[in-house]
């Protein structure tokens, strides 16, 4: 197949598509599964860590981590090996979750510092796996389909879902048991690791071979993209023809990492401000100020599984073409009339009972999934396959610094609290 200047717009095959949708979700999912599952078991981590505030600290560790990794990673995409980087953070996802089970036999699941420190340090490896991962795939998938980045995207919010749903089924399931929290937590982290396992077996050995997705590496490759190669060889493609790229210089000119940022600097500050929102409330403030109520100990995770669910309902809405945000201007307006929500939380917390809060939690869930899918569908558009690769780490690294921001705001919600 030629991609050329008089053949710019040669249609991309159908075969494997909805295959590659649902690799691209379950990948998805396996991206944010492990850290889900760390949130998720706040219960544990506060009976073992009463006086650490672990559902802070370990998301304020998670978060530079990311991010730092991240910034490297941006800095040097054009020249990175995706294929290697991607199955780097999902390796590093699972040997993590191992190391979780194998910390807590070899303590019997007791506290301490020591131990907490420990937590902590895997938490920090999470963070570098998401980097490679998350900015790896998105990357990948901007110079593809937005129907792929779409269903990328709504495997963050199903992970949530899976990981709130079987959550509440091992607290109902181990609750008047001994040692109940440990045992749901480690069966938590034995599916993770699982996980883990198949995404990199899906992404290592079946994702390259579908035809799509080496149709829109081709077309990468024609463009001068490097960071597709060694998937394109794991494909059986060793050597492209010398027909399917152009011999034009200037097709193999891109824009730089500063000039993709300028001409969607208000993208980049959309992701930025969705996720500053999200995380000043999720999953802290949810989990430690939202006061007592009549569902007890189930409350935090009621709360944190309704956010989840909406997030996820959320990434499906811009499906409905009606219903997607499309203009630049609408979509910032939705962002910035988002921070309604802090000073509802507030007097919610301080005066309202748990259905509104619960009500308000899913709408936060619902704006954060669905906002995030009409910025990522959205910005890759118009550019060439190294551009878009570009583009997908540069909105990732404003998105992690969107998370790193909303968790350390997120202790504001502390002051006068005497912690």
């Amino acid at each position: 197949m030629t991609f050329s200047s008089e053949n710019p717009t040669v249609s991309a095959p159908r075969e494997g598509k909805y295959v590659a949708m649902v690799i691209c979700w379950v990948l998805g999912i396996g991206c944010l599964f492990p850290w889900n599952s760390m949130l998720t078991v706040e219960d544990y981590f506060s009976y073992l860590f009463p006086n650490y505030h672990p559902t802070r600290v370990l998301t304020l560790v998670y978060q530079p981590f990311a991010l730092g990794t991240m910034a490297i990673l941006t800095y040097r995409e054009a020249n990175i090996n995706t294929r290697s980087r991607n199955l780097i953070g999902y390796f590093l996802f699972f040997i993590s979750s191992l190391l979780i089970i194998v910390l807590d036999f070899a303590t019997s699941g007791r506290g301490g510092i020591g131990i907490f420190i420990g937590i902590c340090i895997i938490s920090a490896i999470f963070g570098i796996a998401d980097a490679h991962v998350e900015g790896g795939m998105i990357g990948d998938l901007s110079l593809m389909c937005s129907e792929f980045i779409q269903s990328f995207l709504a495997g963050f919010g199903a992970s949530g879902v899976f990981s709130s749903g079987l959550r509440l089924i091992t607290k109902a399931a181990f609750e008047n048991s001994k040692n109940g929290l440990r045992k749901g937590a480690m069966l938590f982290f034995c599916i993770s690791a699982f996980f883990q396992l198949l995404c990199v077996i899906l992404y290592a050995f079946v994702f390259s071979k579908i035809p799509i997705v080496k149709f829109y590496r081709l077309k990468a490759a024609s463009e001068g993209s490097k960071t597709v190669s060694a998937d394109l060889i794991s494909a059986g493609i060793h050597e492209l023809d010398k027909h399917d790229v152009e011999e034009d210089p200037e097709r193999h000119q891109r824009l730089s990492n500063m000039q993709l940022l300028l001409q969607n600097i208000d993208y980049a500050v959309d992701i930025l401000l969705i996720y500053i929102l999200t995380l000043s409330i999720f999953p802290g403030f949810l989990a430690e100020d939202t006061g007592s109520h009549k569902l007890g100990t189930w409350y935090a995770l009621v709360l944190i599984a309704m956010y989840n669910l909406f997030d996820f309902m959320g990434r499906y809405i811009p499906l409905i073409e009606s219903l997607k945000l499309t203009s630049r201007k609408k979509i910032m307006v939705a962002v910035l009339l988002r921070f309604c929500l802090i000073p509802v939380f507030y007097f919610t917390a301080k005066y309202g009972d748990q259905g509104w809060m619960i009500f308000i939690t899913s709408i936060l869930g619902l704006t954060n999934g669905y906002l995030t899918i009409c910025v990522f569908t959205a910005a890759p558009t118009g550019y060439k396959g190294p551009e878009q690769n570009a583009l997908g780490n540069i909105l990732v690294f404003f998105l992690l610094t969107g998370l790193t921001v909303g968790v350390t705001l997120d202790w504001l919600w502390l002051i006068g609290k005497g912690w």
